[in-house]
């Protein structure tokens, strides 16, 4: 039985490109199953490859240490941590992959919240030695909350522990009662050695009793983005052209990038804030008419009729409407040192429109050890939980699981202009 007939609910015809994230606890070997993913799948220029052989030598290594090619800040190769989000690109025969390397410290949850934030799919490592620490029940949250539809969890380090099926199994089951507790429902689980290769891209001989698919037979796989499901169509407006030149003296083009959906012209669609309705004339890439286009298409729009548009305004089709409001409920991760507390005011950025808000609620902390929710106070950083906004302007917005680009924002503290919020709208 092929890879592909074992995977039936991740099967799909898209063959497209997958973004994914490892995370896990320090130390669960993260850098190293990537860099084992890009060393057997042949995805390592020659000269990256020299580079890294002379420092693994320099540091008294035997072999490669595969994990430099990930770890790739000063800082993080003296104290062998992940700290920033570490991004590597690569492709096989099948797809093209993005991959993002989370850190595994505390600290740095935040970090790993950027890079869940447009997975498809998580690989949580866990030591085989270890079992179910703190901190990969912290991600698997997060990982959850952000609405990462696939869940694999990589049983690491297996040489270390003999190669046993006993601790597999027993790591597995205790795992399946935490995911079961925090309504996890996609979840599957591999055993391997990053180290030495095992069940990463090659089988190797040391898991004869385990006889499902490797780690990249599920990569391959994986559904991509947009595919598993009907969207709604949502186009922020980033920019309105309006070419001085005599030969385009009429044109008025709408660009910016189609978040979800797709769209065709001769469409019915409608303006928001204003509400009016149109139909779509023409959808051009560089000048060029194409007639239709779907998610994550940058394109720019013509409209039939001649309508207000500015930047931070949205097109939809008229028959799917988002929400529009001046209040909203969301999940926030806080990432600001100073604490979130109610009465503050920031700017909610939220795709391509901005408005001031205020802090009217903080209705419950999360509590993601133990996996209750704690009423009211604050949010310090790292800490995740429920706040309500009342907004200056509105907004149009979906729920977060329906859809990840118009249910999610940023919070900008307006004095110093940093990024102090990620949020996503219940």
């Amino acid at each position: 039985m092929s890879a592909r007939e074992q995977l039936p609910e991740l099967h799909c015809n898209d063959d497209g490109l997958l973004r994914f994230l490892t995370c896990g606890s320090v130390d669960d070997g993260k850098s190293t199953l990537i860099g084992r993913l890009l060393y057997d799948s042949k995805s390592i220029l020659a000269d990256t490859l020299a580079n890294i052989e002379r420092t693994s030598r320099k540091r008294g290594f035997d072999a490669v240490d595969l994990s430099l090619l990930t770890d790739g800040l000063l800082a993080e190769r003296e104290q062998g941590i992940t700290i920033d989000v570490a991004y590597r690109y690569f492709s096989t025969g099948t797809r093209k992959y993005i991959i993002a390397d989370a850190p595994g410290h505390e600290q740095y949850t935040r970090n790993m919240v950027t890079a869940a934030s447009t997975a498809n799919l998580a690989i949580i490592l866990i030591d085989a030695r270890k079992g179910v620490l703190t901190q990969t029940r912290r991600h698997s949250y997060i990982a959850h909350l952000v609405g990462i539809p696939h869940l694999l969890i990589a049983i690491n380090k297996m040489d270390l522990v003999g190669y046993s099926r006993e601790v597999f199994e027993r790591i597995k089951a205790g795992y399946l009662d935490f995911a079961a507790r925090l309504g996890i429902r996609d979840v599957r689980f591999i055993p391997l050695s990053a180290l030495n290769g095992d069940m990463v891209v090659e089988r190797g001989d040391s898991l004869g009793w385990y006889d499902g698919p490797t780690l990249l037979d599920i990569l391959e796989a994986a559904p991509a983005a947009h595919s598993e499901k009907k969207e709604q169509f949502r186009f922020p407006v980033q920019y309105v052209c309006r070419p001085r030149t005599a030969e385009h003296h009429d044109y008025r083009g709408y660009m910016g990038r189609i978040e979800s959906g797709d769209i065709s012209a001769g469409e019915e669609v409608q303006v928001l804030p204003s509400g009016i309705r149109t139909r779509i004339k023409d959808i051009q890439v560089l000048g060029q008419s194409i007639g239709q286009a779907s998610s994550e298409r940058s394109v720019t729009l013509l409209l039939e009729d001649e309508v207000d548009i500015s930047r931070g305004d949205m097109i939809v089709k008229a028959a799917e409407m988002p929400t529009v409001t001046k209040q909203i409920e969301a999940m926030v991760c806080w990432l600001g040192e100073t604490p979130l507390e109610p009465g503050r005011k920031y700017i909610v950025r939220h795709t391509t429109r901005e408005a001031r808000a205020l802090v009217a609620a903080i209705e419950y902390r999360q509590d993601i050890n133990e996996l209750t929710r704690v009423a009211g106070g604050r949010l310090a950083m790292n800490d995740i939980g429920s706040v309500t906004f009342k907004l200056a302007q509105p907004l149009f917005v979906d729920a977060y699981r329906e859809n990840r680009a118009t249910g999610a924002f940023i919070l900008i503290d307006e004095a110093t202009n940093n990024t102090v919020g990620a949020g996503m709208i219940v």
